[in-house]
């Protein structure tokens, strides 16, 4: 195919409708995504980006929105209240969960302790993997982002409305971790860490992690204490880096983002040092054809490893989805070379995932 500015045969999807050479040559083109996705935000009846005509801020991600009071934040799940920004869903949220026996298909699941036994016998149950217990799958309907590939994009039909009393009910012997995910948990955080500390309350010393998957866009503060419930109940913290280019990182999120992202990626290694095993800080990119190649990678996996080269770094297979439908899946030719550039970066523990899904055909560089 070609693209529709450059006129060069490239991957390029109908909703960005531009090749990643030219996003990154040509700013204005941007504002053109940035129109798409309020297109699609609105076809789900979420607020157009961004919201800053009010006078009541939010701080709890990297959206920053400053709101009118009654008027609901992009994320969807918080409002302007009597001074102060307040969850949509008071003290519920917007939330279901499962229990998902264990190993199970997790982005840190080569590292984890429930499906490895890294950590034991501190933190985990079994050396091999803790056959016969559950993971608590904790889905929030809400998030941060608007990302246009988003493989659970499901999570925006999500209208359930649940308490953390019965979450913590839901939670006997056989679960040994829990872990939020969506969506993102960052949209009605204080749900999560108010969960997580009963839970913990409850389990009265046994093996029960807390851990998290995010887009890491959350405020600082929360991050902190989001680290905590990690780092003393043996949990990680798995952060989906979406791309490196501060272009590509809009197009493909509809968010500026990405400075926040990689800001509280850095913080969070200084908790690596804290307890190496099992790995507490675990990352992720989505390798999207035409968009996340050799050179965004590249770029993120020179950054981790600036920080610590022995961080995990899981490379995840693209199958076409949600607003990007019309890209071909992940070929091994993509893949491999991802692979290659993060390995020559320094890092010593990168993983393929999701390798059911490669192509053997490659396409346009």
């Amino acid at each position: 195919m070609k693209c529709p500015i450059c006129g060069k045969d490239k991957i390029v999807s109908k909703v960005i409708g531009a090749c990643r050479d030219c996003l990154l040559k040509i700013p204005s083109l941007l504002q053109n995504v940035m129109r798409k996705h309020n297109e699609i935000r609105s076809l789900y009846g979420f607020p157009s980006y961004p919201r800053r005509k009010g006078d009541i801020p939010c701080d709890v991600c990297a959206n920053a929105c400053v709101l009118k009071k009654e008027e609901i934040g992009v994320c969807g799940a918080r409002k302007g209240g009597e001074g102060k920004v307040i969850p949509l869903s008071g003290v519920e949220a917007m939330v279901d969960w499962y229990k998902d026996p264990l190993p199970t298909n997790c982005v840190a699941d080569w590292v984890c302790p429930g499906c490895s036994g890294s950590g034991y016998p501190r933190f985990a149950l079994s050396p091999r993997g803790e056959i016969g217990y559950f993971n608590l799958a904790v889905f929030f309907g809400a998030c941060s982002f608007n990302c246009l590939f988003c493989q659970n994009w499901h999570y925006r039909n999500l209208s359930y409305r649940r308490s953390v009393d019965e979450l913590v009910k839901d939670i006997d012997e056989r679960v040994t971790c829990i872990c939020y995910f969506g969506g993102d948990p960052t949209p009605q955080i204080e749900f999560a860490l108010r969960a997580s500390e009963e839970a913990l309350k409850e389990a009265k010393g046994r093996i029960l992690r807390i851990c998290w998957e995010t887009n890491g866009s959350m405020g600082r503060d929360k991050l902190e204490e989001m680290a905590e419930l990690s780092l003393k109940s043996g949990g990680c913290i798995k952060i989906d880096i979406k791309a490196w280019s501060e272009e590509v990182y809009c197009a493909l999120t509809g968010t500026e983002a990405r400075n926040r992202v990689f800001e509280n990626f850095a913080y969070l290694t200084e908790y690596v040092r804290k307890r190496r095993e099992p790995p507490f800080l675990i990352a992720s990119t989505l390798l999207v054809p035409g968009y996340v190649d050799e050179e965004e990678v590249k770029g993120i996996a020179n950054f981790i490893a600036s920080y610590d080269v022995n961080i995990p770094y899981a490379l995840l297979a693209f199958y076409p989805c949600f607003q990007m439908n019309d890209l071909p899946t992940t070929s091994k030719q993509h893949a491999y070379r991802c692979l290659k550039v993060a390995k020559e970066a320094g890092l010593t523990r990168v993983r393929l995932g999701n390798i059911h899904l490669l192509s053997p055909n490659d396409y346009p560089l």
